[in-house]
């Protein structure tokens, strides 16, 4: 793709007026809405501050690189800007900066678009470029400057390659004259794939030719991997760099010296990250069967919570699928209950697939929680571990009622912390009983661990906690209606599906079998459609508060909550507990005293929104469900913070 077509005229900004970062950014989305580049400002600008929000785009020397990839975004484009007397960007170097280059990428773009930003992005270390764009004064110049400059970068790449073709088939035949020369390998990555990968690749081959070092540079961009580092790039290297701000394959360097930093220092300290590959001044990385551990030079460590927030996040992307895939399915179900009946196939096949898919959200969430934590090993007793917390327990204590996801969200971390200290403890094993570790000692001792934790502690504990409910509610009777009917909505929300949520329901389903009195039936239902309904009010109405992958899941749970399956909040309240569980618990207990205020009677004992015929005052149970929803999610979208971290 020509450079021009991505670097319009009609988009750049030859004086920018802004004096600090947040105007410049505001300035230059303007200027993208204004020549039809992006149709919605307000996400394009929320994914460009949750990238800021990570790590600067001011990578240094005047140069800002502000991007996203998202919906909002028509045609692939990078807007060019200039400053003449420089902004406070929060840039890396500290600097002032002069240039900007704000890249828009359509969620859509193809190899095309993508191969052209990364050659732009490349094109930037060339100091000379930058000191020409700094004097341009038109945006023709522009346009010409970077032609020019695209053509000798790929009269150089073309260079390069027969050069690299020479060099691959010189070792081949173990030249002489190439066995002396330094080698290293390097993998460069960032979380969007765009510019920063590229430029550090850039940035490291061109130091290394002028420090005399052979290099060859794998890329994990948006694209997916190129140039692949084989065994044998790996085998022959004297040292790995890894400029990478997202997880890359990392076993493969098992007793490589590695240097492992953020893609910023590929791009800033290409000299530094070389000297220590081929001084052997970095530290020995070593796999533990195969399982990636953390280097000890890993440049910017995390912080407690955002480790532990990322291995949330890892459990709740790999359930969220089950969630949406199988409560649509259930939801599905109900409709055709509704039409053909209970006892017709068709229902008992949508009911049946969607409730299988769903009995794997809790495992699905442990086991990859512990996967982020421990690797492949801590897979098994994660998944077993979620599954033990989604059964109703026959341990040490029984009881009627699973642990559910909070359950789910302990296995998870304990199996993966359990991994972790076993590797740690199983390092004085010898390195020749190394392959009993991931096919024998792991999965055997992981799973007997975990699952001890979970039969004589976890669960137990919850059973209690469901018995000791179930005796409160047993002992209020149904004296005071609203109070009761209050109660019981709030417990649908507190857990979603955990004891007070199964205590709730099952005290309702036993009164209404008992007496035939759907009375409490109306509270536990509204109680229980709240949590989900709240959920896509708060990511349609307050959207950049949330990720893509949130904004799309919300939506699914306006059916998820009109069908009754409050599980659609899990994912959200698993992420977030306090503000989803709290804002939940308002608006539930709220619409649950309101049936009971206004004498609303459900005879069913399931079905949400499609039961409302069978009501005996339908509007309000109605009205109780939008009233205790749009509660909720008032109080949850105003209340919930802004994301901090980079959505792509």
């Amino acid at each position: 793709m020509d450079l021009k077509q991505l670097l319009l005229k009609d988009a750049m900004i030859m004086d920018l007026k802004a004096t600090n970062k947040e105007d410049a950014i505001e300035e230059m989305v303007d200027k993208y809405y204004q020549v039809g580049v992006i149709d919605d400002k307000e996400l394009y600008k929320s994914d460009i501050l949750k990238r800021e929000a990570q790590t600067s785009t001011g990578i240094g020397d005047g140069i800002a690189m502000p991007h996203a990839r998202d919906k909002a975004v028509k045609r692939a484009t990078v807007l060019f800007a200039k400053s003449a007397k420089g902004i406070d960007y929060k840039s890396l170097d500290g600097q002032p900066a002069y240039l900007f280059f704000m890249i828009a990428a359509p969620d859509g773009a193809d190899n095309l678009h993508l191969q052209a930003l990364a050659a732009l992005s490349s094109l930037l270390i060339n100091p000379e470029l930058v000191k020409n764009l700094k004097a341009a004064k038109t945006a023709d110049e522009v346009q010409e400057l970077f032609d020019k400059a695209m053509k000798e970068k790929e009269a150089k790449d073309k260079a390069d390659e027969e050069k690299e073709k020479a060099k691959e088939a010189a070792a081949a035949k173990a030249a002489a004259s190439d066995n002396d020369k330094p080698y290293v390998v390097a993998v460069t990555a960032c979380p969007t794939g765009i510019a920063h990968t590229y430029m550090a690749e850039a940035a490291l081959k061109e130091q290394a030719e002028k420090m005399g070092v052979d290099i060859k540079v794998e890329t994990n961009g948006s694209e997916g991997v190129k140039h692949q580092l084989t065994s044998a790039d790996i085998d022959r290297a004297s040292g790995v760099i890894i400029a990478a701000d997202k997880k890359v394959d990392m076993p493969r360097f098992n007793g490589k010296r590695l240097v492992s930093r953020p893609v910023s220092d590929g791009i800033n300290k290409a000299e530094e990250l070389i000297n220590l590959a081929v001084e052997d001044k970095a530290p020995v990385f070593h796999s533990e069967g195969g399982e990636e551990e953390e280097s000890s030079d890993s440049g910017e460590k995390r912080s407690l919570w955002s480790r532990i927030y990322a291995d949330l996040m890892n459990g709740i992307s790999n359930m969220l699928p089950f969630v949406v895939g199988g409560g649509i399915l259930m939801a599905i179900s109900f409709l055709l209950e509704n039409s053909v009946g209970a006892k017709s196939q068709w229902f008992l096949f949508f009911n049946n697939v969607g409730n299988y898919a769903f009995s794997f959200l809790i495992p699905v969430l442990a086991a990859y929680i512990a996967v982020s934590i421990g690797d492949r090993p801590a897979l098994l007793p994660g998944f077993v571990g979620g599954y033990m917390a989604s059964q109703a327990t026959a341990s040490v204590v029984s009881s009627k009622s699973p642990a559910g996801f909070i359950g789910g969200l302990l296995a998870g971390f304990i199996a993966g912390w359990i991994i972790v200290a076993l590797k740690k403890w199983l390092k004085v094993m010898p390195k020749s009983l190394d392959g009993l570790k991931t096919i024998l000692i792991y999965p055997v001792l992981g799973l007997l661990l975990t699952g001890a934790v979970m039969y004589f502690m976890v669960d137990p504990i919850f059973a209690v906690v469901n018995h000791a409910i179930t005796a409160f509610l047993e002992s209020m009777g149904t004296g005071n209606a609203v109070v009761l009917g209050a109660l019981l909505g709030g417990m649908m929300s507190i857990d979603m599906g955990g004891p007070f949520n199964k205590a709730a329901y099952t005290f309702a389903i036993g009164t209404f079998t008992a007496t035939q009195d759907g009375a409490l039936m109306a509270a536990v239902m509204v109680g229980g459609m709240v949590p989900p309904l709240a959920i896509a009010i708060a990511t349609t109405f307050w959207k950049n508060k949330f990720t893509e992958q949130e904004r799309q899941a919300g939506l699914s749970n306006y059916i998820l909550g009109l069908s009754f399956i409050t599980e659609g909040a899990i994912p959200f309240a698993a992420g977030d507990p306090l503000h989803v569980i709290v804002s939940s618990v308002i608006g539930s207990a709220i619409g649950g005293g309101l049936t009971q205020l206004w004498g609303v009677n459900v005879p069913a004992p399931h079905g949400g929104i499609f039961v409302t015929p069978l009501a005996n005052k339908p509007l309000l149970y109605l009205v109780a469900v939008i009233i205790g929803a749009i509660i909720s999610g008032v109080i949850y979208g105003v209340w919930k913070p802004a994301k901090k971290e980079a959505n792509k």
